[in-house]
């Protein structure tokens, strides 16, 4: 027997779906979609957040070295006889692979003050 405040469980002519699934199916496809415009709006939030935080990191980072100090001339006393094979600069340091009858070694330089941060020998094993 149906309650008179129900509705009845046959489906919509031309489909399989009752009045009820229908209304559901509504509600969820409604709710989903608000989802999406949700999640996409808070992406494009993230980005241009994101995105103006970048401009403000970018003043704070000092400049290399090299922009600071133009035209700066250090002189490093490489042993006599060594000569170097090989150089690598990251920032303001300066990698020297040196060859001489001692062995190899290499270099760590500072470049803007021309210190010798570390001097590493290599061995053979």
């Amino acid at each position: 027997m149906a309650v008179a405040s129900e509705p009845d469980n046959t489906p919509l002519p031309g489909t399989v779906f009752s009045p009820r699934q229908v209304r559901v199916l509504k509600i969820a496809v409604i709710v989903m979609g608000i989802l999406l415009v949700g999640g996409f709006a808070v992406v494009v939030a993230g980005v241009v957040y994101q995105a103006s935080q970048l401009g403000d990191k970018k003043a704070e980072t000092p400049a290399p070295a090299h922009a600071v100090l133009p035209g700066v001339q250090t002189e490093l006393a490489v042993p006599s006889g060594a000569t170097v094979t090989a150089m690598a600069l990251d920032g303001n340091r300066l990698a020297l692979h040196l060859k001489s009858s001692a062995g190899p070694e290499v270099l760590v330089i500072d470049v803007p003050t021309g210190k010798v941060i570390s001097r590493i020998r290599l061995k053979a094993r």
